[in-house]
């Protein structure tokens, strides 16, 4: 999937909140970085981390809320 479409699941995911979107996918992108396993079926070593948070958010896998 395109990244614009991406993010346009992951928005609806966060009912339109782009700041929201944003500050989620930078601290699950910094877990990342820092040692998570990512939770996506695939093999993301060609992928950056913030496209990796991107895409567990957009699939559900990641639950953002406002106290997340």
């Amino acid at each position: 999937m395109r990244t614009e479409q991406l993010t346009a699941v992951a928005l609806e995911k966060v009912n339109f909140d782009k700041y929201l979107l944003a500050n989620a996918v930078g601290k699950r992108a910094e877990k990342i970085a820092n040692g998570a396993e990512t939770l996506l079926d695939f093999d993301t070593s060609d992928m950056k981390y913030a496209d990796i948070a991107l895409q567990e958010i957009a699939e559900g896998k990641i639950i953002v809320s406002l106290e997340s």
